[in-house]
């Protein structure tokens, strides 16, 4: 099965990997969201289908179920790889309720025209990517993380811990984690596609890291490169609650692994809860990956 052209949609299927994967490796912005394996893994969420202009970008229609009762669910579309013509984008906002997660190099070389197309651009706050130097993660050097270096001190001082790149022989023990994790916080969350990303480690290409207390499987990280290769994006982190500290743990374990070639860690967007924010906000992010709203003007 291949992607058809636009009007014609497909669902998002495991077939269309060879055909989006290696476009989408070659933005350059870093969305977190616009790889194939994220977009696979929340494609029964969002109720993704696929079409594409020609060989230009790929249009991903999806739907935002409601955040709070009462609310309805709203339309949206995508264009990770270029904006498309105005004939075609009025053609998607009669049928989508609003563009969603347009980046920097998407927008500005036709901003000028959407202005005078009618549509209206915003920032999407709520979804920025916080992007964080790896050094910084890993390191924890200075003043500013000073709290930080304490926690994973107090951490390595009161556990034996030790880490391995997460490879198929140990998925069962990742899952082990991911469902204490379930237990521990008494409701779903991303669990269906935490697990089928470790289901479909392999086929998915994505790269990770399980880690150990006592020798008993605690805690892990699963991810891919994006942004050219420059940036690592952390799709799922989990562990096992009891061991205090572990999640600072995890995150200067998993940065002082990654290769010096990524420059920065994206670790996704807060989603608007102010709980999130602030904790992204204490390990001082070096940078956001902006994204942005666009609707049409009435």
């Amino acid at each position: 099965m291949s992607i058809p052209c636009f009007p014609e949609y497909v669902p998002l299927t495991m077939e269309l990997k060879n055909e989006m994967h290696p476009k989408l490796s070659l933005t350059p912005d870093g969305v977190s969201e616009f790889t194939f394996a994220d977009l696979y893994l929340f494609r029964k969420r969002y109720n993704y289908r696929i079409s594409k202009i020609e060989d230009k970008t790929f249009i991903i229609s999806g739907i935002q179920p409601p955040h709070n009762p009462g609310e309805e669910s709203r339309t949206f579309f995508m264009t990770p790889c270029a904006a498309p013509g105005r004939g075609i984008l009025e053609e998607l906002f009669r049928t989508h309720d609003y563009w969603k997660n347009i980046s920097d190099s998407v927008l500005i070389p036709v901003q000028k025209h959407l202005e005078e197309w009618g549509i209206e651009i915003l920032e999407d706050r709520d979804n920025f990517d916080y992007l964080y130097l790896r050094t910084d993660l890993a390191e924890l050097s200075g003043k500013k993380y000073h709290k930080k270096r304490n926690l994973v001190n107090q951490f390595l001082s009161s556990y034996t811990s030790s880490g391995k790149p997460l490879r198929p022989e140990l998925i069962p023990e990742a899952i082990g984690v991911l469902d204490r994790w379930r237990e521990d916080k008494g409701s779903e969350g991303d669990y269906t596609a935490a697990r089928e990303a470790l289901d479909l480690f392999s086929d998915l290409n994505l790269k990770g890291s399980l880690y150990y207390i006592d020798n008993k499987p605690a805690g892990w990280c699963l991810g891919e490169p994006i942004g050219r290769g420059r940036i690592f994006t952390i799709h799922f982190e989990k562990a096992i609650d009891e061991y205090k500290g572990i999640y600072q743990y995890l995150n200067q374990a998993f940065a002082s692994g990654l290769p010096e070639y990524f420059t920065y860690i994206n670790r996704e967007q807060d989603l608007g809860d102010e709980g999130l924010r602030q904790a992204k906000m204490t390990y001082r992010p070096s940078g956001f990956v902006r994204k942005y709203t666009g609707r049409m003007g009435k």
